[in-house]
């Protein structure tokens, strides 16, 4: 857990090991203090449908467009680095997609970056207004997490053979496009267009983004009381060909450079963090 003068609570919750193909983790965030609290969410690739039991949260795109979170919507798959403030008594629960986990839930493709949808919209009826009629009478979150993870039980479908293969490829070597079409005698456009569709991004636009986390990683490894980084060691490590490169990249992830990135580095949240 992490605190901000014990005003902002914030932490992680592990999924049992039947969901490990669906989600991620859950993660709660509440400001019990009686100012605005303002982080910055990395990149994730994942969508996330996020939970509200206080007052409304507001997400900030990089255009500086604010959206209200009443009760739940659902956002993603997120692409760039965006804005979120919490408001006094504003309490989060966010389930975070894995992969092709909103295609198998929800049947169709993942939204782009900046929209959100109320996720009754995706499907016929209003489960999930009463789902969160339900949730909202629960006070414990590991309970909350449990009561939404056997809810979502009669929605998933079974994974995609190709889908899972793509999940599965694990050589940092080859690419995983071709290398799935030879084993499913599928086409390389097939392939990409399965990709797109079931994971909301393309294989290309994952592989950019694991070489951006990898510096982020660098970064945020280092003491927060130096400003001092080996950017060069960065650039050969993480697969740059220049400089150039590094900052084109954080540019189009964090809309910043990586310098003025490591000035505000402290209230920069991961979806991924523990």
């Amino acid at each position: 857990m992490s605190t901000d003068q014990e005003t902002y609570q914030s932490f992680r919750i592990a999924v049992p090991e039947e969901f490990e193909t669906v989600f991620s983790h859950f993660y709660f965030a509440a400001n019990t203090s009686k100012n605005n609290i303002t982080k910055t969410l990395l990149p994730s690739f994942q969508t996330m449908m996020v939970f509200n039991f206080g007052t409304p949260a507001l997400f900030i795109s990089k255009e500086k467009a604010k959206i209200s979170i009443g009760n739940c919507i659902v956002l993603g798959p997120v692409k760039q680095a965006f804005s979120y403030t919490l408001l006094p008594g504003t309490q989060l629960l966010i389930a975070n997609f894995k992969a092709d986990a909103f295609y198998r839930f929800f049947g169709r493709p993942q939204l782009s970056g900046d929209q959100t949808i109320d996720p009754d919209e995706l499907l016929l009826d209003n489960c999930f207004h009463y789902l969160w009629q339900q949730l909202n009478e629960i006070d414990d979150v590991a309970e909350k997490v449990k009561f939404i993870l056997n809810f979502c039980k009669p929605y998933l479908r079974s994974q995609d053979d190709v889908s899972a293969l793509l999940f599965n490829f694990q050589s940092g070597l080859l690419n995983p496009v071709k290398s799935v079409a030879e084993q499913t005698g599928h086409s390389e456009r097939n392939i990409q267009l399965i990709h797109k569709r079931h994971f909301g991004f393309s294989a290309k636009e994952l592989s950019r983004y694991g070489r951006f986390i990898k510096a982020i990683g660098f970064i945020q490894q280092l003491p927060s009381s130096t400003g001092k980084v080996n950017w060069f060691e960065i650039i050969e490590e993480c697969g740059y060909y220049d400089q150039s490169q590094l900052i084109h990249d954080f540019k189009h992830f964090t809309n910043t450079s990586p310098k003025k990135f490591l000035k505000f580095r402290r209230d920069v949240c991961r979806a991924s963090d523990g």
